[in-house]
């Protein structure tokens, strides 16, 4: 039970809904066990004792026993549906709230399908057991002892008898649930790594189809389904192979209590009426404890989706704000990295070692360097995406981890490589992170990313609705929509990671002159692999392997003769080579 006592906050809350089922739950448990004390007169006073007026009031009262027992079952399903439902919201909510609070490095090493799969499948097995399975088993507990009673005031041998199969059914169950527990426990696994693959495949449908590796694809996703099969399979043999032994465990029962009670009518030890009421309570006894295996299934269930669910809700959040934070509208963006050092994992290479500089307000820095040089990881740091292993990061001379997360990240715009847009209208993507701004706000960005004009092509103009991705744009204007995007929050810090590598030279050229303007007085970060989109910076950063080898202005670069100026002669002769073949 130790997983449901960790989820317990979710669920407890909402325990009146749970304890009201429980009540009409019960009454539905005694109003049950009537059934086996009217067959009981029924036989033994108005058959043999041949007491027919009787007939009426059993009659009455039988019509008034299940016009009580309807209403009763509705409000027990209605009640447990209820506690189920709002538990399971909570934990939903709850899980969502937590992924948004996990950093980067939780998200590097997760997978798209399989927490799909924990936020849909693992919760609503979780919701089946708190809605039925729960109530269920207390049912089956209640319908066990209240049999038990009665049948030990009709013939105490009798119930002897009957409690005599229970410890072997016992047995039985517990061997079942250490058995069926491991084994879905598998299945949610597989199933996880099979919705991962769709999910993949998917999304990287493009690649897929370019490499013609559809066969390829196949034979994975082949893979996968093969194993959630057969850990399916596995299971079910589990299931094929307990409940025929609880079944002839039970039968068995019966068998005894035939011939025992038999025996006891014949020689005038128990009514022929008490004898078919025992059979009765026998069927509320042993059918019960062979449908605790199912009871037991949708508890390994629900406690195989709790534990993956808890892999969530108590997975590290790595990123956390101090007790009393920093919080201000408006930051000036003044840059500083003190002897910086950065590792995202104990077994990767260093990917940041020392690095110091300073940007003050309105100061641009380039960013250069291949590709694992270490030029994104500056400008998360910056976000605080990560914390560095050593040194500092300071923001206007305050470490980041002063500061409000929110009131850090409003201030900072943010411009991808790879810019995503929600399936929703463009301006509402311009719109994303300032959504109070007015339509003339929204426009004014987009004409400053060379948007607009694009845009007003569009069906729709502005409200045009896009697919899932941005799909239904090129790279180039889904770029430019991000790049209005980080203009409208009007952030004291912009970084452009390669922001501009989707668009041609003359678009480039465009944007970056309207982004001259949007420069002043902000810290820019621009991360390029074109020398001349940072060419104009203020200080250019060389790094190689997480180290800057060089820095300064263009000119002063190009002079030292270092990697700087060869990166150049690369770029600029190849357009020469090209200038040349053209004429």
């Amino acid at each position: 039970m130790e997983t449901f006592k960790k989820l317990k906050q979710y669920y407890w809350p909402f325990r009146k809904y749970f304890f009201t089922s429980l009540f009409f739950v019960m009454l539905v448990t005694a109003i049950t066990l009537t059934y086996p004390i009217i067959l009981k007169i029924t036989i033994d006073d108005v058959v043999l004792g041949e007491q027919y007026n009787l007939i009426p009031y059993l009659s009455a009262g039988f019509i008034l026993i299940m016009l009580v027992k309807g209403v009763a079952n509705f409000l027990q399903q209605y009640m447990g549906d209820l506690f189920g439902v709002n538990s399971v919201y909570t934990l939903r909510d709850g899980l969502y709230k937590k992924l948004q609070r996990l950093s980067f490095t939780y998200y590097d090493n997760a997978r798209t399908g399989d927490l799909m799969s924990r936020l849909t499948m693992d919760v609503e097995g979780f919701k089946f057991f708190l809605a039925a399975g729960l109530k269920e088993l207390i049912k089956v507990v209640l319908l066990i002892v209240f049999s038990l009673s009665v049948m030990f005031y009709y013939s105490i041998p009798l119930a002897l008898v009957t409690m005599a199969a229970m410890p072997f059914l016992g047995v039985v169950v517990y061997k079942f649930d250490q058995r069926v527990h491991p084994s879905f426990r598998k299945i949610r696994k597989s199933l996880g790594k099979l919705n991962t693959r769709i999910q993949e495949n998917v999304s990287g449908m493009n690649t897929v189809k370019s490499l013609s590796k559809e066969g390829f694809e196949i034979e994975r996703f082949t893979s996968n389904n093969v194993n959630y099969k057969d850990n399916y399979i596995a299971t079910s043999n589990i299931w094929a192979r307990y409940f025929p032994l609880m079944e002839f465990i039970g039968n068995v029962c019966m068998v005894a209590l035939l011939a025992y009670g038999g025996y006891l009518v014949v020689n005038g030890n128990l009514s022929l009426g008490a004898l078919v009421a025992f059979f009765s309570l026998v069927s509320y006894i042993l059918g019960p404890l062979m449908h605790l295996g199912f009871i037991v299934n949708m508890f390994s269930q629900a406690k195989a989706s709790g534990e993956r669910l808890l892999e969530i809700l108590e997975a590290e959040e790595d990123i956390v704000e101090q007790d009393c934070p920093i919080k201000m509208d408006r930051l000036k963006g003044h840059v500083t990295f003190n002897d910086v050092t950065l590792t995202y994992a104990e077994e990767d290479d260093t990917a940041l070692k020392n690095i110091s500089f300073d940007a003050p307000p309105g100061k641009v820095i380039g960013l250069m360097g291949a590709t694992g040089a270490g030029k994104t990881s500056i400008t998360q740091l910056i976000s605080r995406f990560y914390e560095p292993e050593t040194g500092e990061v300071l923001v206007d001379g305050i470490n980041t981890r002063e500061y409000d997360l929110k009131t850090l990240r409003r201030n900072i715009g943010y411009v991808l490589q790879e810019s995503f847009l929600f399936s929703t209208s463009i301006k509402e993507n311009i719109a994303y992170g300032n959504p109070a701004a007015d339509m003339e706000q929204i426009i004014d960005a987009a004409k400053r990313a060379q948007a607009h004009d694009f845009i007003m092509e569009m069906p729709n103009g502005y409200d045009t609705m896009l697919g899932e991705r941005g799909m239904g744009l090129s790279g180039g204007q889904k770029q430019r929509i991000a790049i209005a995007r980080s203009i409208l929050i009007d952030p004291s810090i912009l970084i452009l990671d390669d922001a501009t590598s989707a668009v041609d030279m003359e678009t480039e050229f465009k944007i970056q002159k309207a982004l001259k303007e949007v420069m002043k007085d902000r810290t820019t970060f621009i991360i390029a692999h074109r020398i001349s989109s940072i060419k104009h910076a203020d200080e250019i950063l060389v790094l190689e392997d997480g180290e800057i080898v060089e820095r300064g202005r263009h000119e002063e670069l190009l002079i030292n003769g270092g990697p700087y100026q060869r990166i150049y002669d690369i770029q600029y002769q190849d357009k020469e080579e090209i200038m040349s073949a053209s004429k």
